[in-house]
């Protein structure tokens, strides 16, 4: 038997070329679960929007482990020990978490899977996995769940300053065209280091670090956050959520199996059996498209609209606001609506609806990023940086919106 050589190399547009550093990672790579990630969209719908923004969670995963391999190369270089079976836990980890990502991601945990995280979901593949592959991934889960005694593995795969972020920012940054999130991980990576088993970054990488958190915000305003990519998104946890209930009432809608699945059972993380991960792992944007392309043409007034809504391009009209919205505000819209189009008034809050979003790019509450000084005194990157805009960088900010269709304004 001929053996493949796994030592293969990607390329990425933005890091250039990616190494698989080893045959282990390149059968998990391999594995139909990561390949899933090819047909997921990184950025959900914002394509919408940013029609570059057409990259999937397979990209970032590789990206993830690419800069990771470079993490643990600068922390080695700076005499922090971090064994073989510990470096392969760290790839192995970064590569896997976003594993447990549905079609479009958000819009599936809200409405079909029942409020089960998708890092639930990733945990649950990575057991499996480890089962497939004789406790090969054990140490990398134990770290994933933050179980193992060195808290700066953990910090480089889930904080305020992880791969994943610097990654995604990157990366979105790129596809989507939205210069401002674009950040210098290279120059991050290099500043790191490790004192007393937490990750800190040298002193005169602090301006990275501010470019960094500047450059979250901005992201999150612009991409994430878009009021388009945002209205897009709670169209189709509505469209979700009157599939389901279509479906519940003996309704037969036209989709794959995976999704019917999903759409006759009340799913919830105690009952992710075996079965229900198999048929998760079939999920993926396809699955979600192909649906609302035969709902269009459904009976029910909802779904068709909505579904249409989608496909189509023309969503609701959405208004962002800095004031709370009243359900006084939206009595008129829904009795105007209700009776142009002869529905109820509860059916009218598939179509009018309210809601707020957060944004803060750095939170206080959670593990600080730690910066270390020229003195060898560490110190959080609040108090470090002379930019008064980091303060306020650590500030929640609160914006509310308001849906309504377009006939109505």
């Amino acid at each position: 038997m001929t053996q493949i050589n796994k030592l293969k190399i990607f390329n990425d547009p933005i890091y250039g070329f990616i190494t698989i550093p080893n045959a282990l990672i390149y059968d998990l790579i391999q594995h139909p679960y990561l390949q899933r990630l090819r047909r997921i969209s990184q950025m959900g719908l914002s394509y919408l929007v940013y029609p570059g923004a057409n990259h999937t969670r397979f990209h970032h995963a590789l990206g993830c482990m690419h800069l990771m391999q470079k993490a643990v190369d600068v922390l080695r270089f700076k005499d922090v020990t971090i064994s073989t079976e510990e470096e392969n836990a760290l790839y192995i980890a970064i590569l896997l978490h976003d594993i447990g990502h549905g079609p479009f991601s958000h819009a599936m945990e809200k409405s079909i899977v029942e409020d089960v995280h998708h890092e639930a979901i990733s945990l649950l593949f990575m057991n499996k996995l480890n089962n497939e592959f004789n406790g090969q991934l054990s140490l990398a889960i134990q770290v994933f769940k933050g179980e193992y005694n060195r808290k700066f593995m953990l910090q480089l795969i889930s904080s305020q300053l992880d791969m994943d972020r610097m990654d995604y920012l990157k990366r979105d940054s790129f596809y989507s065209g939205v210069a401002e999130g674009n950040v210098n991980s290279e120059r991050l990576i290099q500043m790191m280091n490790v004192v007393d088993d937490y990750l800190v970054i040298e002193e005169k990488g602090i301006y990275s670090v501010e470019k960094f958190l500047m450059s979250r915000r901005l992201m999150y305003w612009q991409a994430y956050l878009h009021k388009t990519s945002l209205v897009a998104e709670l169209i189709l946890m509505k469209i979700l959520k009157r599939a389901k209930e279509l479906t519940l009432k003996g309704i037969e809608l036209p989709c794959s199996d995976p999704l019917l699945y999903f759409m006759q059972n009340k799913v919830t993380i105690d009952t992710f059996d075996e079965t229900t991960l198999d048929l998760f792992a079939q999920l993926d944007d396809f699955d979600i498209i192909g649906a609302l392309k035969s709902w269009q043409k459904n009976d029910d007034f909802i779904l068709s609209s909505l579904s249409k809504m989608i496909v189509n391009r023309d969503l609701l009209k959405i208004k962002l606001t800095t004031d709370k919205v009243t359900l006084e505000d939206l009595q008129p819209m829904q009795e105007r609506f209700a009776a142009q189009n002869s529905i109820s008034i509860a059916d009218t809050n598939y179509f009018i609806f309210k809601g707020k979003i957060k944004n803060q790019a750095y939170s206080k509450e959670a593990e600080p990023i730690r910066i270390l000084k020229k003195d060898s005194t560490i110190e959080d990157v609040i108090e470090s940086s002379d930019q008064l805009n980091l303060k306020s960088l650590s500030k929640l900010v609160t914006k509310y919106y308001l849906c309504f269709p377009k006939q109505l304004l």
